[in-house]
């Protein structure tokens, strides 16, 4: 799968920030893909981009409509279907990310093979998959690991490919989620897998490569997450990653969700993580970790990062503020 670029973002009615983090996201990390935002109210957040018709949008050669916005239940709401529908008129593809699929509507379905057109629900997968077998594959590759979900792997991997790439080293972002998959155009929703083919899934989104350096796979859910270690594992043992970051949030007391279960002690992250990625790569190594220290002050977040750097033997930062250059500093020696 292959979102055709560039996309027109379609912000809907939301009024919300936090709503929009998709196309902020794509905005953030792609914005040569961008050519204008969509909006279908005044009072719609905005991402300063050029409020754009879907005509003008059309001539300045947009291909694809994506739907950067979520809500409570993931659903497409009525009011918006109107605004899709035409888009498939002008030939339009629509990528989304909500839970409902753009296939559940019979008048998408319709004007899309009518149109030539094509729906893409990237938080479902369809297509077969084959378990995962270990075997090594040609080149190297970096995943994101964390203590808990939402601790910044996504921006850690998007920021890691950012400076790879301007230090010369070819990097590909492998996407593993909804919003990396916007972001970049392709990959594998890990959390749609069923679960025996969550490894193989990371294979075949990351194959063995000649034509760049890195691969820099998206992680998912932490090993001391009882909800989604499951999918950690697999993305461990599918990755076979030569390289592996931690990412950590400063001050987060307990597992999201479940105040019952305390965030772990770093060593034990470190350790776990590290013995699971030797078992399809014996040369797993680390190579950094990144915090969020969005809770403490940017000094004291420096001073954090000095401190976590000697006592780990690793380079620490926050990628926000500090940016990711000592981590991929060390990738050159690997």
């Amino acid at each position: 799968m292959q979102i055709p670029q560039p996309y027109l973002l379609f912000l809907g009615d939301v009024t919300d920030p936090l709503s929009a983090k998709t196309a902020q996201g794509i905005h953030q990390w792609r914005p040569d893909v961008c050519v204008g935002q969509i909006r279908l109210t005044d009072e719609t957040v905005s991402l300063g981009l050029d409020d754009l018709s879907l005509q003008e949008a059309k001539a300045l050669g947009a291909k694809t409509l994506m739907i950067g916005t979520a809500n409570a239940g993931g659903y497409i709401p009525a009011s918006w279907v109107n605004t899709l529908e035409e888009a498939l008129k002008l030939g339009f593809n629509i990528a989304s990310g909500m839970h409902q699929r753009l296939t559940d509507f019979p008048s998408l379905n319709s004007l899309a093979k009518k149109h030539q057109c094509q729906l893409f629900d990237v938080r479902h997968y369809d297509e077969s998959l084959d378990v995962g077998n270990g075997k090594p594959r040609e080149g190297k590759r970096l995943l994101a690991v964390g203590t808990d979900c939402s601790v910044g792997k996504m921006y850690t991997t998007l920021a890691l490919e950012k400076e790879m790439n301007q230090q010369g080293i070819k990097a590909n972002f492998c996407a593993t989620g909804q919003t990396g998959i916007l972001i970049t155009g392709s990959g594998i929703s890990i959390d749609a897998v069923v679960a025996d083919f969550i490894s193989g899934s990371v294979e075949r989104i990351s194959p063995a490569f000649f034509d760049h350096d890195w691969d820099v796979i998206e992680g998912q859910g932490s090993l001391f997450n009882p909800s989604y270690a499951g999918v950690s594992l697999g993305l461990l043992h599918g990755a076979q990653a030569d390289a592996l970051v931690l990412c950590h949030e400063i001050g987060r007391q307990h597992i999201r969700h479940l105040p019952h279960m305390p965030i772990p002690a770093i060593h034990d992250v470190l350790n776990a993580n590290l013995q699971a990625a030797k078992l399809t790569n014996p040369n797993a190594q680390w190579v950094g970790i990144c915090l969020n220290t969005s809770a403490i002050s940017e000094q004291d977040a420096l001073e954090l990062c000095h401190q976590w750097s000697s006592e780990y033997n690793l380079p620490v930062t926050d990628p926000v503020r500090f940016g990711v250059s000592s981590i991929v500093d060390k990738l050159h020696l690997i």
